[in-house]
């Protein structure tokens, strides 16, 4: 089932049909356990409509489908990512560490952002006046429960300067942690089970209306799997009212860096399309 936030509602899409129900508090609703059960018996009491109605209140706007949980992320969890940071710290003598990391069995791990550094679907996603080289970097999303279990999956757009991270890796709260640095939705999709690792993770980047950069990878190219790294960030931390983490991404655009007025969108296969424009900070 996918879930929506509307602005002063909440979309329900299931095999029983599509559901529109009341405004909800997301700390409450994420902080519990079961969600599909839960969600489930919470749709059998709201208004049943057509998909013609749920379109035209999903075009009217849609917020980040989440309260004031934390989002934290993963990093080098693909061998194209690996190469990449490698290829970008490479003269200030950082490479061994990607490389290091990619094969040991702890993996890395970040603070990304609060709620309030967010953009909604279809707003703004920012990159740094003092970067010269951005790139969005397209991740499979995983929402995780107070217990540490996967429960749900969307897509995120982890906003990365590779100019300042490359610079020195421990510039990577910089490079990372900002105004408008990250994107999720447009919905969250609730299960437990895990994503088929065939799964397609699509990156376009439109500049003047026209195809810019684009890539495509499948959570087949991940090296560790969403519930081993949850289980990381479980092992030292508690979240009251869950929590989401981004897994990492196999698409790193070749000689390109984001520009103002670039609109960025990224397709799960099963979840749905994030876009976002580009601005500036």
């Amino acid at each position: 089932m996918k879930l929506y936030k509307l602005t002063a509602a909440t979309l329900l899409e299931s095999d029983q049909g599509i559901f529109l129900g009341p405004e909800l508090d997301w700390d409450q609703l994420l902080g519990r356990e079961h969600l599909p059960r839960l969600l489930k018996s919470e749709a059998s009491h709201w208004e049943k409509i057509d998909a013609e109605k749920a379109e035209e209140l999903k075009a009217e706007g849609l917020l980040a489908p989440m309260g004031n949980q934390e989002i934290w992320a993963a990093g080098v969890t693909y061998y194209r990512s690996r190469t990449a940071r490698m290829e970008e710290s490479q003269d200030a003598g950082g490479a061994d560490f990607y490389d290091k990391v990619y094969v040991a069995d702890r993996p890395e791990l970040f603070f990304k952002a609060t709620a309030s550094r967010v953009s909604n679907p279809g707003e703004t996603v920012n990159i740094r006046e003092d970067s010269t080289w951005d790139v969005p970097e397209p991740e499979l999303t995983l929402l995780i429960c107070p217990s540490g279990k996967v429960q749900g999956f969307t897509v995120g757009n982890d906003m990365s300067s590779r100019s300042i991270e490359g610079e020195n890796p421990l510039y990577l709260p910089q490079a990372k942690v900002y105004q408008g640095c990250a994107a999720i939705g447009p919905c969250i999709l609730i299960q437990e089970e895990p994503l088929d690792d065939e799964t397609k993770i699509n990156l376009e980047i439109l500049r003047n209306g026209k195809i810019e950069a684009s890539g495509e990878t499948s959570l087949a190219q991940m090296k560790r799997k969403p519930q081993e790294l949850a289980d990381w960030l479980f092992r030292a931390n508690t979240f009251p009212i869950g929590c989401f983490m981004m897994t990492g991404t196999g698409i790193v655009p070749d000689n390109f860096t984001l520009a103002k007025g670039d609109v960025v969108k990224i397709t799960i296969e099963g979840i749905g399309t994030l876009e976002n424009k580009v601005g500036k900070i």
